[in-house]
């Protein structure tokens, strides 16, 4: 018999669970079947075998028969998995967009490389360490593949800018650059805040406590907007540390519990007598994991409003377990429970397929556009601190529905999107201009105020959709105008400041935080029996 590979270890390790212990792994009797299958094969096999290939399909394989959210990651991929929850990469600190064929800077990274060095918005990377990069038909991964490597080597970037006669060289030293997870803050009306957060990272609490604080401190907010819609999750601890930051002292947040892991409980450790002022929570079907478990705390003790439609339904808790070649598994070790006793998990036993398929048919069966559509069962009824009756098994249910709204969508508009014509060319004029629209428009409050997309800027636009292919439609124009020409002028404030600009215009469109503000008021709040403080 050939000696076992490290390879046909992993599997073993995997399958017995000696992740635990592995000195278990030669006392389980199953482990040791597979491991003389991966044997046999490896020595009688009729064909030579990819034993990598076999190894990863078969933990895979393995995980799936478990529950949806258990997986393999491989060594290689291991640490562009983490890197948006760990919130920093290692590289030269640009944003960019593939233009024309052509690697286009958008932004650099306040603080990285790039930006110490002087390159600039604008600017269209041609070479790479002397390689041609324009031109060849290259892709957003290729993009990363080549400038993203380890802290402290080097990249020579060649660099064409408008104005400058032929090519500038910039040496640059890859640095750690940080993902920032709260994405927009501003006043959204006179005395509201808004926070949009798109995951629970690292830095989450400590860039929402900074966000917050120029809020309070520029604005004097009296009342927050916390938008959580499109937040697939993260951490869990940083899920509980921003619960804290809403809920008075000795609080129960949050529990969790497992076959091997006991119950864990999380409760509030503010001092303050309470944070005070009105809050209103923002989720959607995409809302998942620590979305859930902040929106679920809060509303389970009645601090605030949770407005938009239900959320995604993930109420299971992975650990991550690593592989003797740099491999990992995340592993559900437990479920999470609300305060109010609620797991929020949606039901998997039914496969993968009709799992993975519960957005789709929620679309199908209306719920997305219609709250009486949903039904839940009264074996899962629970009750608020102040008696208001929630629902578990399904996700987190909002205070007040906001239905999915498609009366401004056309099929032209939907092509506009998936050609990136409306991206590309806002792109295009914000490089063009951008000069004059920065001495123009010194912030986006003056630019959202008084920035106005002219007959000639639209048909410059159209023209340049139907050169992407995208042929001009009238009817289709009609119908999603608002829509487009909101999208267009979202996108130059984007491309103009950052994020934060890009959802000071956008939301204009945005029923939920026009719900939100509509709702903060003492008789929705009265009605709701949420106690605002």
């Amino acid at each position: 018999m050939m000696k076992r590979s490290w390879k046909q270890i992993a599997l073993t390790t995997a399958i017995s669970l000696s992740l635990l212990n592995p000195a278990k792994s030669q006392e389980n009797p199953q482990a040791q079947k597979l491991d003389a299958l991966l044997n046999v094969v490896s020595y009688a096999y009729v064909d030579s075998v990819d034993q990598k290939k076999i190894t990863e399909d078969a933990i895979r394989a393995l995980l799936k028969e478990l529950d949806p959210h258990s997986v393999y990651i491989a060594a290689e991929e291991l640490k562009e998995t983490n890197e948006p929850l760990v919130g920093k990469f290692e590289g030269v600190g640009i944003q960019f967009n593939i233009l024309d064929d052509t690697i286009m800077v958008t932004s650099t990274i306040p603080g990285g490389p790039s930006e110490k060095l002087g390159i600039r918005a604008g600017d269209r990377i041609v070479n790479i360490n002397d390689s041609t990069v324009a031109s060849i038909g290259i892709k957003n991964n290729d993009v990363l593949k080549k400038l993203r490597r380890d802290k402290g080597t080097k990249v020579k970037v060649g660099i064409y800018r408008r104005g400058v006669p032929g090519l500038m060289s910039f040496n640059n030293t890859r640095e750690k650059i940080p993902l920032f997870s709260v994405e927009a803050s501003y006043e959204a009306a006179p005395g509201v805040g808004y926070i949009k957060i798109s995951r629970f990272a690292d830095s989450t609490v400590d860039e929402f406590r900074e966000a917050l604080r120029k809020l309070k401190e520029e604005k004097q907010i009296q009342s927050l907007v916390l938008d959580l819609s499109g937040n697939g999750g993260g951490y869990l601890n940083r899920a509980i540390e921003l619960a804290d930051e809403f809920l008075s002292l000795g609080k129960k947040i949050v529990y969790t519990e497992g076959r091997t892991n006991p119950r864990q409980e999380s409760y509030s450790t503010n001092t303050e007598k309470k944070k005070k002022g009105r809050l209103v929570v923002l989720v959607d079907e995409n809302s998942a994991s620590a979305s859930e478990i902040v929106t679920g705390a809060i509303q389970d003790w009645d601090r605030g409003l949770v407005i938009g439609r239900r959320t995604f339904a993930k109420g299971l808790v992975q650990k991550p377990y690593p592989l003797p070649d740099g491999s990992a598994v995340r592993l559900t070790i437990a479920r999470y429970y609300t305060p109010s006793g609620r797991c929020i998990q949606k039901p998997y036993e039914a496969g993968d397929e009709n799992y993975e398929m519960d957005i789709s048919k929620r679309y199908e069966h209306g719920e997305l556009y219609h709250a009486d559509s949903i039904r839940f069962n009264d074996s899962l009824k629970y009750s608020t601190n102040g008696g208001r009756v929630v629902f578990g098994g399904g996700g987190i249910m909002p205070d007040v529905f906001v239905p999915l709204d498609t009366n401004q969508s056309s099929s032209y508009y939907d092509d506009l999107r998936r050609n990136g014509v409306i991206n590309d060319y806002t792109l295009s004029y914000v490089d063009e201009n951008m000069t004059a629209l920065k001495a123009q428009y010194p912030d986006m409050y003056a630019f959202k105020k008084n920035f106005v997309l002219t007959e000639d800027f639209l048909n410059k636009f159209y023209a340049y959709a139907e050169k992407k292919s995208v042929k001009r439609n009238e009817e289709g124009i009609k119908k999603s105008d608002r829509l487009i020409k909101t999208q267009l002028k979202a996108l130059v404030a984007r491309d103009l400041w950052n994020t934060t600009a890009y959802y000071y215009v956008i939301n204009d469109i945005n029923p939920f935080l026009t719900k939100a503000l509509e709702s903060l008021d003492d008789r929705t709040f009265e009605k709701m029996k949420i106690a605002g403080n």
